[in-house]
């Protein structure tokens, strides 16, 4: 029997509002994370392990970053028809964009019609997650059912911050509601106190898709929101089903990391996602190579150096992730993440901070609890992170958390 054919789906149009100054002019799929990443690559990753080789990228805002780091870093074999193909909205159904992420199917249905697929998967662009999407498009084939929801196990406290999918006792793996943050819900049969959280991932066969987002764009009410408008229309029909994240067994994966998903949708979670990193045993490990992550970020960069070894000016990093083209001069870095083209000077101390491309930190500096974007300037004796009120002062973002975000390109003074 001939193996299905599939296409898979990457919507990776949103504007990343939450994430500003970070999605000040580029896409938040467009995001750096995790050294030399950025946040498309792990959702792309996951679909070439899995076996998915035609994907389409659907782009919208501020999307030139993001094309560029697709198009220079996601080849494919043309002679196997395969390809990573980023698609910009195009007003193919009117004179607007994309109203939603179930338009932004609806408006690419020519996609699906060129390549004739069985299945259609579809995933966001900005989650930090391993996943085998083969073995969920087993469970989905096997289920009869036109639509299948990628499903994470959380706290029932937390189900205010999800769209919950609660399940039917009645019949295991169908959905009976799928409600949006709601403020009481039941907890799962053989876990009472958690539920299942939509992880935004999904597999449809592709004559129900095309159907669910055809009617979905004739009804003026509608959101066009796949969680918020396309579940609940298969619900309503009795056609949907959930796939349970735990099941998921991704090679390489360890008993920390299995299951492993964040929504870095804040600066506060993308910081944090950046802390899962660097632990002796991570929350979240970049070095599974049986499931690896790809990038082509750091090209032509040389590897990173540490110098200076007096003990009064030591270049080293502790705790740390630190990338290609990085220079630690004289200073230090504790329990923070460099990216590409780093530079550390002397006297210098970086600590549980994430520091983007090309970003330079001059001597006598202290950045405490920060993010720095692209290319930032910290000038000789500044401060970041340590007072504040200074921050906000100079124009500086600073979060619920504490953590004191620095746009691109900024120079920060005394």
């Amino acid at each position: 029997m001939a193996a299905p054919r599939v296409l898979a789906i990457v919507l990776a149009g949103g504007e990343g509002k939450r994430l500003m100054p970070l999605t000040i002019d580029r896409a938040k799929p467009a995001v750096p994370f995790g050294g030399h990443y950025r946040l498309i690559d792990f959702s792309l990753s996951n679909m070439v392990n899995s076996g998915f080789l035609r994907v389409v990228v659907l782009t919208q805002y501020k999307s030139h970053s993001l094309d560029r780091h697709i198009s220079k870093t996601w080849r494919m074999s043309s002679m196997l028809g395969n390809y990573v193909a980023p698609v910009p909205a195009q007003q193919r159904m009117g004179k607007h964009w994309f109203l939603g992420s179930a338009d932004a199917i609806y408006q690419s249905l020519n996609l699906v019609d060129d390549e004739r697929p069985d299945y259609v998967v579809i995933t966001g662009a900005d989650n930090i997650y391993r996943m085998d999407f083969s073995q969920m498009l087993e469970h989905h084939i096997a289920s009869g059912l036109p639509l299948t929801v990628a499903g994470i196990r959380q706290p029932k406290s937390l189900a205010d911050q999800f769209g919950v999918i609660e399940t039917d006792p009645k019949a295991p793996g169908k959905i009976k509601a799928f409600v949006e943050k709601p403020k009481d819900t039941p907890g799962l049969p053989d876990s009472p106190n958690e539920v299942l959280a939509s992880m935004g991932n999904y597999i449809m066969s592709v004559d129900a898709m095309r159907e669910a987002v055809t009617v979905d764009a004739a009804d003026d009410n509608s959101k066009h929101d796949m969680g918020g408008n396309i579940v609940p229309w298969f619900v309503n029909q009795g056609a949907a089903g959930v796939y349970d994240f735990k099941d998921n067994e991704v090679p390489g994966s360890t008993d920390r990391d299995r299951n492993y998903w964040r929504d870095v949708g804040t600066l506060d979670a993308f910081y944090e996602a950046h802390q899962d990193l660097i632990s002796v045993t991570p929350v979240f490990n970049l070095y599974n190579d049986r499931w690896p992550l790809y990038t082509g970020y750091d090209a032509g960069m040389p590897p990173a150096k540490f110098v200076y070894g007096h003990h009064e000016r030591l270049g080293h990093a502790i705790d740390s992730i630190v990338s290609p083209g990085v220079i630690v001069s004289g200073g230090e870095v504790i329990s923070s993440v460099l990216s590409p083209g780093v530079r550390i000077n002397s006297w210098s101390s970086v600590r549980s901070s994430v520091i983007l491309d090309g970003a330079n930190v001059g001597r006598n500096t202290v950045v405490n609890r920060a993010i720095l974007d692209k290319n930032v300037r910290v000038e000789e004796g500044a401060m970041v992170g340590i007072d504040h009120e200074h921050d906000r002062a100079r124009g500086f973002t600073v979060t619920e958390s504490g953590i004191t975000v620095v746009a691109k390109g900024q120079i920060v003074t005394r």
